[in-house]
């Protein structure tokens, strides 16, 4: 399924809820156009028409291309460096200074760093780009592109982690292991997940990978999205606007949306309060999406029964934070996605770019 937003001279979009038909005097017309894939607004496939005419793609001759060395948080960037070696252009490794990045024309990276503002393209080995400042990049006209699409399979498989931890008591194990004690669960502590519902919040590449490993675990699934399209193995599509009522019988609310205006706040005191009481949240998104506050107050009050988390707010998460100590809460640090085949995901994405923009168009998965 797919629609389109058309803005035509204007920041108002039309979404449309199948094809639309344009001729050649209203396309001269439109300013913008952006693809939703699978209801999803996807930042592939954007472009600026003007005039009749694409004149969004890169014009680049690009030879060389670096790995910046905070790419090591995640995997080593000799392995991504070998992974790219077999492509046309030249690869090296920086550390961010101006004077590592003398003479590049572009950075694959983790990190932001004011001197990628002299670069012509940047890519994010990770989905999310909310810590590049888009409207800096836009201003001195940097294209940056991200990793979406990369991450389903291993963000799916954490948060159906999470979930049989959960319900099968496996994080008290662990804990009774630690400190050498055998502990059985009480006769009703332990529970099975088939039949149980979880609710998606966020149905893009993550989102999809959690809906395939959940449905196969036997949940019943509903989803949350802006367009409320039907999606495989989800039972209803909630819109945004509903997004309160999605959760409302969910055993499991997972978050799994980019952190933007909208969704920065979105998990408050007031969400949390329509969960059931024997729900858990699961955030495999961004950390300021839930209000941490809020989260810990429903934790120490009852009024959900747990949580798994992956960010956070601050990260590392501070000693001090109240969620170390919460009974049925469990702390991943950030890293839902990781694989040992991250270096390799990123690659694939990179040398189609590379072949792309050597050929005048667009790399993969632009945002800006």
């Amino acid at each position: 399924m797919f629609g389109c937003e058309f803005f035509v001279g204007s920041d108002r979009a039309i979404e449309p809820p199948s094809r639309i038909p344009v001729t050649l005097s209203s396309l001269s017309r439109i300013r913008t156009v952006r693809i939703h894939l699978d209801g999803e607004l996807s930042s592939f496939g954007t472009t600026t028409i003007e005039d009749g005419r694409e004149a969004g793609h890169m014009s680049l001759d690009l030879d060389r291309i670096a790995v910046d060395e905070s790419v090591s948080a995640v995997f080593p960037p000799e392995t991504l460096i070998e992974c790219l070696s077999k492509t046309p252009v030249e690869v090296d490794r920086v550390d961010g200074t101006i004077e590592s990045l003398a003479g590049q024309q572009a950075v694959i990276t983790l990190a932001h760093r004011e001197a990628f503002l002299e670069l012509s393209w940047v890519h994010s080995i990770q989905a999310g780009v909310d810590r590049f400042p888009r409207d800096r990049f836009r201003s001195n006209g940097v294209v940056l592109t991200s990793s979406t699409g990369i991450h389903g399979d291993a963000v799916g498989e954490t948060v159906a982690g999470y979930v049989l931890a959960l319900s099968r008591r496996l994080h008290d194990h662990i804990a009774n292991q630690q400190r050498r004690t055998w502990s059985q669960p009480q006769w009703d502590d332990a529970w099975t997940v088939a039949g149980e519902q979880a609710c998606v919040v966020g149905l893009g590449s993550l989102g999809r990978g959690i809906v395939d490993r959940l449905t196969g675990l036997g949940l019943d699934v509903v989803g949350v999205r802006r367009t409320p399209v039907p999606e495989p193995g989800v039972d209803r599509v909630y819109p945004s606007d509903d997004f309160l009522e999605a959760i409302t019988d969910a055993r499991f609310v997972v978050l799994a949306v980019p952190l933007t205006d909208d969704t920065r706040g979105l998990v408050d005191t007031a969400m949390l309060d329509e969960m059931r009481q024997d729900a858990y949240l699961i955030n495999v998104a961004r950390g300021p999406v839930v209000d941490q506050d809020a989260l810990v107050e429903a934790l120490q009050d009852g009024l959900i029964a747990g949580a798994a988390v992956d960010v956070f707010e601050t990260e590392p998460l501070p000693e001090s934070s109240p969620l170390w100590d919460i009974d049925d809460v469990i702390i991943s640090p950030h890293c839902a996605a990781f694989t040992r085949d991250y270096a390799g995901h990123v690659a694939s994405i990179v040398r189609e770019s590379i072949d792309r923009v050597r050929a005048g168009e667009d790399p993969v998965n632009r945002v800006i």
